[in-house]
């Protein structure tokens, strides 16, 4: 199953909340380096289906 650029976001910023929640440095570092990837592959979606960024 492919991802869709909003489950994309949506995966990223959950990452982003748990990255908030207080757990060790390392996982958070590594859920705030997901929610980049997560991004990151949104926009070039985003650019490939010639869609507009939502805000």
């Amino acid at each position: 199953m492919t991802r869709t650029i909003n489950d994309l976001r949506d995966q990223a910023d959950r990452a982003q909340r748990l990255a908030r929640t207080g757990m060790d440095s390392l996982t958070a570092e590594r859920l705030r380096a997901y929610a980049e990837e997560c991004r990151i592959e949104a926009a070039e979606r985003e650019r490939q289906s010639g869609a507009s960024p939502a805000a």
